[in-house]
């Protein structure tokens, strides 16, 4: 008894460590963004608490016109992208995973051979060229529009529903479409909301794609922005003209705008968080009771 109470310590002291580890440079940023104007230089590395609480960094930043409108682009580019991520994956793996055809193992090695081998940069580049998609939001929106590693996710589950189930609907008359939306749909709503934040995340902070075939500052996400800022130092677009909002005696700190730029694009994987575990504890929930 005393060895298990002693490992169980062991354990909380391990995760709290890295919780610690995790939690502190994340309250640093957010406290670095939360000072005073010309105070930062005050802050240290282990600082959770601002030198002088303001909100002028988030004003300044959020009435710039590229950051709003980097916002509004990856709200609609994830918005959509992972809406379409979770019907397209879903409709593939209901057909594959619970219906019979010809050629069914031919699509499947395809899809292998795509998983294992994707083709390279410059054939995606000409495709979309070719699409006319260059410096449309359209062309982040269709990327990876399914993932092949999370189609087969999908079918695993897909394959677990009991087939009485399906058998039952069939009876009373159902097609594969009022299955697919009345039967598999409800019931894989763990799945396919651990699929959605993992679709999501990826849509959020994805950059590189952005930087090749979006040409527009105006239509940048918020990742791109983000790297102009942090990565190249682009101050110039940071600030601009925005001090005529404000007082000419403020003096902002770039190291404070970086950090308030980074917590605005960590913010809304924060908050969505929650709402998706819900759907994991239901679903262990449902997974821990046997007839």
């Amino acid at each position: 008894m005393r060895r298990l109470e002693l490992s169980k310590v062991i354990i909380y002291i391990i995760l709290f460590a890295t919780t610690l580890a995790v939690l502190i440079p994340l309250l640093n940023l957010l406290a670095l963004s939360l000072t005073a104007p010309g105070r930062a230089h005050l802050m240290s590395g282990l600082d959770i608490w601002p030198k002088g609480f303001s909100l002028m960094n988030y004003k300044l930043l959020l009435s710039n016109p590229l950051i709003t409108g980097s916002i509004a682009n990856s709200v609609w580019v994830t918005g959509v992208g992972t809406l379409l991520n979770l019907v397209l994956t879903s409709m593939a793996a209901y057909v594959l995973a619970r219906t019979t055809f010809i050629g069914k193992k031919l699509i499947l090695l395809f899809l292998i051979v795509i998983m294992v081998f994707e083709p390279g940069l410059i054939p995606e580049y000409l495709l979309v060229k070719d699409l006319n998609l260059m410096n449309k939001l359209t062309a982040l929106i269709l990327y990876k529009a399914v993932n092949v590693y999370y189609l087969f996710i999908l079918m695993r589950f897909f394959q677990d529903i009991p087939e009485e189930i399906m058998e039952a609907a069939r009876i009373d008359g159902a097609g594969h479409f009022r299955m697919y939306t009345r039967i598999m749909l409800p019931l894989s709503k763990p799945a396919l909301a651990t699929l959605g934040l993992f679709y999501g995340v990826f849509r959020w902070n994805e950059y590189f794609r952005a930087t090749i075939y979006i040409s527009e500052p105006s239509k940048w996400p918020l990742q791109v922005v983000l790297r102009q800022f942090i990565v190249r130092k682009d101050n110039t677009s940071l600030i601009g003209n925005q001090n005529n909002l404000f007082d000419s005696s403020v003096a902002f700190d770039f190291a404070s705008l970086q950090a308030g730029t980074i917590i605005i694009a960590i913010v809304p994987l924060l908050v969505l968080y929650p709402f998706i575990l819900k759907y994991y504890a239901k679903g262990a929930l449902e997974g821990g009771v046997k007839d």
